[in-house]
């Protein structure tokens, strides 16, 4: 596979662009931003673990795209169980409710060490949830590596 071909087919047409502040409430819940909701519309979405210490929410259609490429992986391979554990036993359907809230577990929430603010961010077919000081140092830190202008030269850009 190259740097440039999805490691699944991406079904859906949305694309969740921008990042937002958010506060998590009491109950475990933050609100995603309008537009978000506009795109998953009423069919529901799947939250994650990341592979970033960050959550991610996928829309159904790539959510299941995603599991018929990960069911593919041999089950004989170290690689591919793991895989499979780390996507599959933390991950919850999700639909926003009249307010545009969603839940995010305690161990989803335990794993992304997410307490208090959080940084929504859009990553064209999927959303992203972290911690917003674990944001911050994640980008400072890319941006810092010149990892950036290599992924611009990896699109030939």
């Amino acid at each position: 596979m190259t740097a440039t071909e999805l490691p699944y087919e991406q079904k859906s047409e949305q694309m969740f662009l921008g990042q937002y502040e958010r506060g998590l409430d009491p109950k475990g819940r933050i609100t995603l931003p309008a537009n978000y909701r506009e795109l998953l519309g009423d069919r529901g979405a799947f939250v994650t673990r990341g592979l970033d210490r960050c959550l991610v929410i996928f829309p159904r259609e790539d959510f299941e795209a995603w599991r018929r490429r990960i069911r593919e992986l041999p089950m004989t391979s170290r690689r591919g169980r793991d895989l499979r554990r780390h996507i599959f036993s933390g991950a919850a359907e999700i639909i926003p409710d009249g307010q545009g809230r969603i839940n995010l577990p305690q161990h989803l929430r335990a794993y992304a060490s997410i307490e208090s603010d959080v940084i929504v961010a859009g990553s064209d077919n999927y959303i992203e949830i972290w911690d917003a000081r674990l944001w911050d140092e994640a980008r400072t830190s890319f941006e810092a590596s010149g990892d950036d202008v290599a992924a611009w030269e990896t699109l030939g850009i």
